[in-house]
């Protein structure tokens, strides 16, 4: 029996998901979670073959849930269910140890091949994703880079959701001057100064929903 986790916000998309998985033979959807942080601790509990992650979970993003579960679980395979394929994305999942890469609009058509991979410890990236993906690799040689590190995506996150430094250093496991660090170099990065500003780039970068 392959053993599966869905961890996304959203009731309907759970259901969604959880309906096509049990539909198929020899799988089981063992644990649900609304939040990353919910992820990581029943992904902890339950030791799942397969764990999905919604990019834009609450309190930690899948990517940072992601990087958290491989480094407890590392033989657990992990899909990043969104619904942005930007490459910064894509590069951030495959360097957080995530195998596999799905858009939520390809998830009726796609969600079974996809986890049957995974399922056979091999990657899967939708048509989209690998076009992404290749010119992701193809822009290094420009030099191109992403502007923020995805720790400090996962901080600039936090602090859109209202989370203070104290609250985002308890989520993420980290020291408060860490944190505060993260924080001052994103803004350096961006070149903004004020709070307001860096929720404004969360919001356009579909860190959060509006």
């Amino acid at each position: 029996m392959t053993r599966i986790l869905i961890a996304d916000d959203h009731d309907v998309v759970r259901s969604g998901v959880r309906a096509i998985l049990e539909a198929h033979p020899g799988w089981e959807v063992i644990a649900e979670a609304c939040d990353g942080k919910s992820a990581i601790s029943e992904a902890a509990k339950t030791r799942p073959d397969v764990v999905i992650l919604d990019f834009g979970l609450p309190l930690v993003n899948g990517v940072e849930a992601a990087r958290q579960i491989k480094a407890r679980l590392p033989g657990t395979e992990i899909l990043i269910f969104t619904m942005h394929d930007t490459d910064n994305l894509v590069r951030d999942a495959l360097e957080a140890g995530a195998r596999g890469f799905l858009l939520k609009s390809d998830a009726r058509q796609l969600l079974t091949s996809a986890v049957e991979s995974l399922v056979n410890h091999k990657p899967f990236f939708t048509g989209k994703v690998s076009e992404a993906l290749l010119e992701s690799y193809l822009s290094k040689g420009s030099g191109k880079q992403s502007v923020l590190s995805s720790r400090e995506r996962s901080v600039i996150q936090l602090i859109a959701e209202g989370k203070t430094n104290k609250q985002i250093a308890d989520v993420l496991s980290l020291s408060t001057k860490t944190v505060e660090t993260h924080r001052a170099a994103a803004m350096r990065k961006l070149n903004v100064d004020t709070t307001a500003a860096l929720i404004r780039y969360a919001i356009r970068n579909n860190f959060v929903e509006a």
